[in-house]
């Protein structure tokens, strides 16, 4: 049997981990600047991170939903005292995917409404509801095609006002990125984000907040909505939460009433996931993670800011994009091959995105950014040659 060949790969195999780097099975060390679509948080093979999985799997690693698992408790608990939403309660599941499925259909149960808003860009999932709400054509089978999901621009105020009045007392929810990753990282303005929750609090629609890739400390908040001030019903969390081990989860608003089977799963929650995510908040918490994103973040954007053929940066913490002049995908080739650096790519061919882990240092940084340097010169040096 053949793996289905649905990724396109670089012909690197990683066999080590640890903090920012990889090492493949030549040896070949890598910074790593990217964290798998930010997932690793914490760094690679954190030492807490580590002994506390290490020590729950030598007691139990799994069993069903059907009976106690105090580690959930811890975890909830944690998650509320540090993203500051110590009144909400918790569903955990497997992945973002999961999440927004569970949150969209939470919010169907709630007002017993059908339609959903989302917006140009968006990538909520590969799944039922989450892909139909995604904004890309080309993964949306047409089993997931409904008339229940509506696509808004993008800080598009005029044209959301607008779909809420065509669609009267039909919407279920709104659906939208803390900031948009794979988009781009697009960044909510403040005046869409407050217009979204006014327009959801007046017509009983449910706000749904995507912090799947933006949220644990990404953006120098813990959540990326908070920067506005703003408190959505439902806050979807996955990638960081676990640092590599696949775990998801709703923070779900007081208004929400829990009733036995309303939702489920068979390995959410399990006790691996729960340590790795407590684990993970713990790192957070005691080397101050949030800080040090928001802080390393203003760093590498004050060091390429004048870099040649950046067009423009869209920061928020460690969440960057950096848009070039040109399709990014031969500087992230250079980088990948000749400088051994890791870095990501979105749905905007320009955007280099970068989501290095959330204690990367200064001096790691500086890796990254001498050879961005190089690489971007470079660029100018080639055109002159070919003239």
């Amino acid at each position: 049997m053949n793996l289905f060949n649905v990724y396109p790969l670089f012909n690197i195999n990683p066999v080590k981990a640890e903090g920012s780097f990889l090492w493949d099975e030549n040896g070949q060390q890598y910074l790593d600047f990217y964290g798998g679509h930010a997932v690793i948080s914490i760094g690679h093979n954190h030492p807490h991170y580590v002994e506390k999985l290490k020590n729950q799997l030598e007691k139990i690693s799994f069993y069903s939903n059907s009976v106690e698992n105090k580690i959930q408790e811890e975890l909830a608990k944690k998650l509320g005292e540090l993203s500051g939403y110590e009144d909400y309660s918790l569903f955990l599941c497997n992945s973002g995917a999961e999440a927004n499925e569970n949150a969209l259909k939470l919010a169907s149960f709630h007002n017993n409404k059908k339609k959903v808003i989302y917006f140009s860009e968006a990538f909520h999932g590969r799944t039922s509801a989450s892909v139909a709400v995604t904004d890309n054509l080309k993964i949306i089978a047409p089993v997931n095609v409904s008339e229940n999901f509506i696509k808004c621009e993008f800080n598009n105020s005029e044209e959301l006002v607008k779909i809420f009045a065509e669609n009267q007392n039909e919407i279920s929810a709104v659906i939208v990125e803390g900031i948009q990753g794979i988009g781009g990282i697009n960044l909510l303005t403040k005046d869409f984000i407050l217009t979204i929750e006014k327009l959801c609090r007046e017509n009983d629609v449910v706000l749904i907040l995507d912090e799947v890739q933006s949220g644990y400390g990404r953006s120098g908040k813990f959540f990326a909505h908070q920067e506005f001030g703003t408190k959505p019903d439902l806050i979807t969390v996955a990638k960081g939460m676990g640092n590599g081990f696949p775990i998801g989860g709703v923070l779900i608003s007081p208004k929400f009433e829990a009733s036995y089977g309303l939702l489920g799963t068979t390995f959410g929650g399990n006790h691996l996931a729960c340590v790795a995510g407590l684990a993970v908040l713990e790192v957070i918490e005691k080397e101050n993670l949030i800080e040090n994103s928001e802080k390393i973040g203003a760093y590498i954007e004050e060091k390429i800011k004048h870099f040649p053929h950046i067009k423009n940066i869209k920061r928020r913490g460690l969440m960057i994009g950096i848009e070039l002049d040109q399709a990014c995908e031969d500087v992230r080739k250079e980088l990948l091959f000749e400088h051994f650096i890791f870095t990501g790519n979105a749905n905007h061919k320009n955007v280099l995105r970068i989501l290095p882990a959330l204690n990367i240092s200064e001096k790691e940084s500086n890796l990254f950014i001498n050879a961005l340097e190089k690489t971007l010169k470079a660029i100018d040096v080639e055109i002159v040659e070919l003239k």
